[in-house]
């Protein structure tokens, strides 16, 4: 009997909160590949979810994560 070899790929997830309290994650290597949900809990497995969708229709771009930075814009 053959074995199947299991590929795993690892992808960064930007999670951030908007202002309804909602956590939406973000696949940057993933054109349009987004999701949310009010909690944590409930936002990782949604995660895993939209990624497999997302991989289906498309071959992810090669990122390298580097680092975030936050940066406050004065806006007149």
């Amino acid at each position: 009997m053959k074995k199947t070899q299991v590929k795993s790929q690892t992808f960064t997830v930007l999670i951030e909160q908007d202002e309804a309290g909602y956590f939406v994650a973000t696949v940057p290597a993933l054109k349009s590949c987004y999701t949310q949900a009010p909690t944590l809990e409930e936002l990782y497995p949604r995660i895993k979810e939209v990624i497999e969708l997302c991989l289906e229709e498309e071959q992810p771009s090669l990122l390298k994560f580097v680092g975030i930075q936050q940066m406050e814009i004065r806006i007149s």
